[in-house]
């Protein structure tokens, strides 16, 4: 049987620098220099732990890192459901963080479509079709944004819900075939991932809200925010056998500042701004520099 690591296929490597889908710059990876938008986070739960938190089971087995710096094009677990004999089987896979269409000549333009624009989803070839009929839930612990302050400084902070309980992003998902590879090469196929993002609130959203939460103090990190998902809005994102995508990237957006009503944010260490720095140390918290 196929196994979910050998489908992903070898990741490749981080490239020096990237444009976004949305024009934010990730800048040289490999010297440790980041900005990104959306574009770093916590994933450091066991399989096991996934599997029972999401009541998935596995197709293949998988292998799979705990990370507390997740960058584009790693390799990381996602949740999706399928019809299989007129049943609806929820599972876990492995995933590369980046889309890449099925059509796609190449996969290198992956790095570029970490993020899927919530606004104009169902405008983009890249993801309309994968918003109709292949929708992922993408787990995490927490993600990173950088506050800019005077010149070129900068203060990572680490966003994440405050019970600890971790979090999860919608997201989208596409296999990617191999044309230059065989038929029986284990390797031709790519499962790759992208996550929902949108506006944050405005200062006015802000401040007419009946009930405030760290999603509205959002706006002073990044003009982005993912799409967090509660377990009732992702039960119904997952479902394959919904096809109304405008309907459910609406109810997704509607539903986030709820979903993200138990969230923190803290200023945490400038190591997380080189992605090979990996460890929980990353995620404490220290007095930010503004």
């Amino acid at each position: 049987m196929l196994s979910t690591v050998t489908r992903v296929g070898i990741i490749p490597v981080r490239p020096r620098s990237r444009v976004t889908s949305h024009g934010a710059l990730v800048r040289s990876w490999r010297r440790g220099q980041t900005v990104a938008m959306c574009g770093r986070y916590v994933m450091a739960r066991a399989v096991g732990d996934l599997l029972a938190d999401f009541d998935a089971e596995l197709e293949n087995e998988i292998a799979l890192e705990k990370s507390w710096n997740v960058a584009p094009t790693d390799a990381v677990p996602i949740v999706l459901e399928r019809l299989i004999d007129e049943d609806v089987k929820r599972q876990l896979h492995v995933a590369k963080w980046g889309l890449v269409p099925s059509w796609a000549k190449d996969p290198k333009g992956g790095a570029r479509l970490i993020n899927a624009r919530s606004e104009t989803l169902l405008e983009k070839p890249s993801f309309k079709k994968a918003a109709v009929a292949r929708r992922c839930a993408v787990p995490a612990d927490g993600y990173y944004e950088w506050k800019k302050g005077e010149g070129k400084n900068k203060q990572p902070y680490y966003v994440h819900p405050g019970d600890g309980q971790g979090l999860v992003f919608a997201g989208l998902y596409e296999w990617w075939r191999d044309q230059s590879a065989s038929p029986d090469d284990p390797g031709r196929w790519l499962l790759s991932m992208s996550i929902l993002t949108a506006d944050t609130p405005t200062a006015d959203e802000a401040r007419t809200r009946r009930s405030a939460s760290v999603f509205d103090e959002l706006t002073s990190l990044h003009d982005r925010v993912p799409l967090p998902m509660s377990t009732e809005t992702m039960e119904a994102w997952l479902d394959p056998r919904e096809k109304d995508a405008q309907g459910l990237v609406d109810m997704v957006r509607s539903r986030a500042h709820d979903a993200a009503a138990g969230w923190t944010l803290d200023a945490v260490g400038a190591a997380v701004g080189n992605v090979r720095n990996n460890s929980p140390e990353l995620i404490e918290p220290v007095e930010g520099l503004f």
